[in-house]
């Protein structure tokens, strides 16, 4: 592989959710990303959180299959966990019995402490004990979840990934490593400064579909076309909703008075109205090259053909499946196209191989079934 990573070593427990992503991620930078798995399984396209990674399958049960996973966390740079406290410790494998240059990551929906520390959850969950949640869709039903990434992945994959790479650095100083606590319920509160910038001063209210993102403003929402497709609208400062009022030949007055929240309902009205008289893609090349801020709400499959993302090769087919190139981009120690996912198990031998196992000792450890 290659990429900014290349230097990295990373072992993941393999779970579910946020804790795989990051792994993927790491592993799309160019680190070698080996999977610590339980039972093995055939190579699957679909599972694209495991592109670009090595799996072993070992049972920790085993006294010699977890000596082989001591040793491969001994030999790598980070751990990735995502199990419920105390998992790791009761397999003997917590952040006491690893080396002290380990960066032991930790990814929680609740955290490693706190009352609710042991209970179950999901990203609805978190999400909803933030108040994130609350301010999520129309004022006359419940609220809506927004899929699973903002928990998840917003607050859980990319703090886990910010708390790995500045334990990286950190390292770098200090020559040790440390336990990195990431907790979903700690990460979305943490992307909220804006809005809590807005709550203490006054502009925001608790009242659902009331304030400026959250679709009462009629130049920040989605409209239906006269297709049954969707538009959608974000002119929020000035200059740009008024090129909006310009293309989309709506009343230029509503220039002087685009922040009275009192008018929103009323121009909401007027306004989908307006964008209901045409198709979705008629709209798009009205405001094509504008900075009005409005864009066509394309589909799953619709978005990889759009003349922009195809022209940056934001997707490819990677084994016949459609899914994200590696992102960011890096001017001098650019990224390849990720390996497909391989056989969970398929690397096995080839680990053990490395962290000093002979062919012999392969074969007896799996006849005895510490490995796989």
């Amino acid at each position: 592989m290659a990429g900014p990573l290349t230097s990295l070593k990373v072992v993941e427990f393999s779970g579910l959710g946020p804790a795989p992503l990051a792994g993927q991620l790491l592993a799309d930078l160019g680190a070698d990303v080996i999977t610590v798995d339980r039972v093995a399984g055939p190579a699957d396209p679909t599972d694209i959180n495991r592109r670009g990674k090595r799996s072993v399958v070992l049972n920790l049960k085993h006294a010699d299959g977890l000596e082989a996973a001591r040793r491969l966390i001994a030999a790598s740079d980070v751990l990735i966990e995502g199990f419920r406290p105390g998992v790791m410790e009761r397999l003997g494998l917590g952040p006491s019995e690893c080396p002290e240059t380990l960066i032991y990551a930790r990814m929680t929906g609740w955290g490693q402490d706190g009352p609710w520390a042991q209970m179950a959850g999901h990203d609805i969950n978190y999400l909803g004990l933030t108040g994130a949640l609350h301010a999520m869709g129309a004022p006359e039903s419940a609220p809506v979840p927004p899929l699973n990434l903002v928990a998840d992945y917003g607050g859980g994959t990319m703090f886990l990934l910010l708390g790995i790479l500045s334990a990286v650095i950190e390292r770098g100083v200090s020559g040790k490593g440390q336990v990195v606590d990431a907790a979903m319920v700690d990460g979305v509160p943490a992307m909220m400064g804006l809005i809590h910038t807005m709550l203490a001063q006054g502009r925001w209210t608790e009242t659902r579909g009331a304030n400026w993102l959250d679709g009462a403003a009629p130049f920040y929402r989605c409209y239906t076309c006269a297709c049954g497709g969707f538009i959608a609208v974000g002119a929020l400062e000035p200059q740009f909703h008024a090129l909006l009022l310009k293309h989309a030949d709506l009343p230029a007055e509503h220039q002087q008075d685009q922040n009275d929240s009192a008018l929103w309902d009323e121009r909401v009205g007027l306004y989908a109205r307006a964008f209901a008289a045409r198709t979705r893609d008629d709209w798009a090349k009205i405001f094509e090259g504008t900075d009005a801020c409005v864009s066509p709400v394309l589909t799953f499959s619709e978005a990889p053909q759009h003349p922009h993302l195809a022209a940056r090769t934001t997707f490819f087919a990677n084994a016949g499946v459609e899914q994200a190139a590696p992102a960011p981009r890096f001017s001098r120690t650019a990224t390849e196209m990720p390996r497909p996912p391989e056989a969970i198990g398929a690397a096995t031998y080839e680990v053990l191989d490395t962290l000093g196992y002979d062919e012999k000792q392969r074969a007896e450890m799996c006849k005895a079934g510490a490995v796989v």
